[in-house]
């Protein structure tokens, strides 16, 4: 276990209450973030989108960490993940980001010919050994495919402890992707989680945001698992993150009562951002292109048939771009040879949450740890 190639006593100071953010290298380098590919990435439950994306008998390619690993889903429906490497020559089976369908899997190489339980099936001229593709552990929850590339992450459920009776109501594995925007921000990835735990900045930057939710409304929460994040009130006579207030959709089947009254915001480590609202839900999919550049993955998930998605899209894809400007602002800020880490305020405390993690590992050099492990 190596830590980060950081300054270890800059990184214990982030520890110190009130915090405050990490030294500058943990948002600009790239070996920075190449440790982050293996260690956090490579060692936690990374979520590699929704499962309904996979239809049975097909299969996609998806980066996590260092690794790049082979969804499948076979005649069934059940999923199940592979290194994305045959076991003849290690060529890739398929190019990362790509997908197929069919009932085998073929190696472009040499086309040894696998079946969709990772066992060789054919080779050409010669019987096959008994070879399979290398499993990884992979898991369905709540509508989301999530991926272990080291294998030892400990169970979904131990995890994401404490956050089932959060998700439940809003019914996510029913619903489907209504609308999909893809941003590439010129930021650290850090910075945008960082900036989606506090609504600190909210009032600066986030009119339309602020009309039909108040700032500085709702609680934190102080997780079991390794997740973070709280939730906000909707204003008197709104129903739900719009323009106007108006859902043009009403609620979710599950949600009832304060439900109705309130966003959930948090973040599942490293890189899934869940916002469920009375009558939607949204998500980003973070993916570190540099330790500058960010790809984010925005989608909105509505009961099947729902057509009126509009106001959802709209409203959030202003308070989006509003959100990557400023981490953007805040990326220029730590180029500078005059940024020096200030401390956070109260109104920042999961921010605080996040850091400390994320400082955690690096010191220790190892993935994340549960909270009461810290």
């Amino acid at each position: 276990m190596t830590p980060a190639p950081l300054d270890l006593d800059a990184v214990r100071a982030c520890l110190e209450p009130p915090g405050m953010m990490l030294p500058r290298e943990a948002y600009t380098s790239d070996e920075v973030l190449a440790w982050e590919r293996r260690v956090v990435f490579g060692g936690g439950w990374v979520c590699a989108g929704r499962a309904n994306t996979l239809a049975p008998r097909s299969r996609m390619a998806v980066a996590v960490g260092d690794d790049s690993v082979l969804l499948v889903r076979d005649g069934d429906g059940t999923l199940r993940g592979f290194y994305n490497v045959c076991r003849h020559r290690g060529h890739e089976l398929l190019p990362c980001g790509s997908s197929a369908t069919g009932r085998f899997i073929a190696c472009p190489y040499h086309s040894w010919v696998y079946d969709l339980r990772g066992d060789l099936h054919k080779v050409p001229r010669a019987e096959p050994p008994k070879l399979g593709l290398v499993p990884v552990p992979v898991v369905e929850w709540h509508g989301f495919v999530f991926v272990n590339a080291s294998g030892d992450a400990p169970p979904i459920g131990e995890y994401l402890a404490g956050l089932e009776e959060i998700v439940a109501p809003y019914g996510m594995a029913g619903l489907e992707v209504a609308a999909s925007h893809d941003y590439e921000l010129d930021a650290n990835w850090k910075l945008a989680v960082e900036n989606y735990h506090e609504c600190y900045h909210c009032p600066a930057i986030h009119p339309e945001l602020c009309r039909v939710s108040p700032p500085d409304s709702g609680d934190n929460y102080r997780p079991e698992g390794l997740w973070a994040g709280g939730r906000m009130d909707l204003v008197e006579g709104a129903q739900t993150m719009s323009m106007d207030g108006s859902s043009g959709a009403g609620p979710l089947p599950g949600i009832t009562g304060e439900r109705l009254r309130i966003v959930e915001y948090v973040q599942l480590f490293p890189n899934l951002l869940l916002s469920m609202h009375p009558d939607y839900v949204m998500t980003h999919v973070l993916e570190p292109v540099s330790g500058g550049r960010t790809k984010v993955t925005c989608q909105w998930l509505f009961p099947p048939g729902t057509t009126e998605v509009a106001y959802a899209v709209d409203f959030w894809d202003v308070t989006n771009r509003q959100d990557w400007s400023a981490c953007e602002g805040v990326q220029r800020g730590v180029n500078s040879r005059g940024y020096l880490p200030g401390p956070f305020t109260v109104d920042e405390d999961v921010t605080y949450q996040w850091i400390a993690t994320m400082a955690t590992a690096y010191l220790t050099g190892r993935a994340p740890a549960l909270p009461e492990r810290i």
